[in-house]
Parts: C-alpha cells; sequence; structure tokens
C-alpha cells in the first residue's frame, strides 16, 4: 500500500488548509508525525507486519479530522478533490529501495574492508598472494565473494596492485 504516498497527500492538505487560515489541532499533527515515524520504521524492516495497523490508525486520525474539516467548511467538490488524490496514493505501490548493509559478521572492529568478486580476471590464487604480500586477511564468502580486510594503507595498496594485474590481464 501507498502509505508514504498517503501521508504526502495528508500533509499536503494541511498546507492548503492553513493556506485558507484554518489551524490544525495538535493531536492531528501529532497523529500525522506519528505515521510518519511509522511509516520509516516500516520501509526499514517490512518483516514487522505489527507495524501496519499502527500506521492505518494514525493516517486514519488524521484524514478522518482533515477530511470532515474540508467538507464541512469548504463543500462536497473540494472534499471529493481530495478523496480522488488520497485515493490515488493509497493505491500506489511504494518502490523498495535494497538498503546494503555496511555491518559485516565477524570482521574486527577498526578494519577497513573490501569484497573481491573471484572470476577468471581475479583468481582466489592471486587474491590470497596478494593478501599476504599486503599483509591483510581474507575470508572467502558464500556467495562467491572474498572478503579482504585490515588498515586502510594495505587496503589502498592492495587494490593498485589488483588493478595493475587486472590491467596486465587485459594486455595479453
Amino acid at each position: 500500500m501507498g502509505y508514504e504516498e498517503a501521508w504526502k497527500v495528508l500533509a499536503e492538505l494541511i498546507k492548503e488548509l492553513r493556506k485558507r487560515g484554518e489551524t490544525i489541532p495538535a493531536n492531528v499533527m501529532k497523529d500525522l508525525r506519528s505515521a510518519k515515524t511509522m511509516i520509516q520504521v516500516f520501509k526499514a524492516d517490512t518483516a514487522h507486519i505489527e507495524n501496519i495497523p499502527q500506521i492505518e490508525k494514525y493516517l486514519g486520525s488524521a484524514e478522518s479530522y482533515l477530511f470532515l474539516m474540508v467538507e464541512e467548511k469548504y463543500g462536497r467538490e473540494l472534499f471529493e478533490e481530495w478523496m480522488e488524490k488520497l485515493s490515488l496514493a493509497r493505491r500506489k505501490v511504494e518502490e523498495r529501495k535494497e538498503t546494503v548493509s555496511k555491518f559485516v559478521p565477524g570482521l574486527p572492529r577498526g578494519k577497513h574492508w573490501l569484497r573481491i568478486q573471484i572470476s577468471k580476471q581475479t583468481p582466489r590464487k592471486e587474491i590470497e598472494r596478494l593478501v599476504k604480500e599486503e599483509k591483510l586477511s581474507c575470508k572467502i564468502q558464500k556467495n562467491g565473494y572474498m572478503l579482504v580486510y585490515g588498515n586502510i594503507e594495505s587496503i589502498k595498496s592492495f587494490v593498485k596492485m589488483l588493478a595493475e594485474k587486472s590491467r596486465e590481464t587485459k594486455k595479453r
């Protein structure tokens, strides 16, 4: 569901009402802020579906007050215009942006790291040889990558040497 889109429509409606001189009660603003917070929490981890009823409660509370005000003070036409905007927003499917975690389990604190995909251009033996030369450490990961870690200067030197080896391989 388009929770974030619905939240945006309600926020726009509040701006519109304020332009017309209306005062929005603190509890409505609190509900809208709470909805935004819960939406962000839900986006961070969609596995926690227990947040959905909370989001709907906060949005519903703000929506009820705002739309009642619009209909009573500004008529059915404006009410239906904003209802259509909200209806369209609720039907939108939010794009899920995959976030890449920077946390790598088992990696010592304070170490810099990089992941290298093991391939024909960067064979495992060659990577391990360069890791030893630069006094770095490495771990093989299940997904065909190798995690190389150590101090920043050694990592930089390792990357330069790997780039040189890669260029030499391409020339042949």
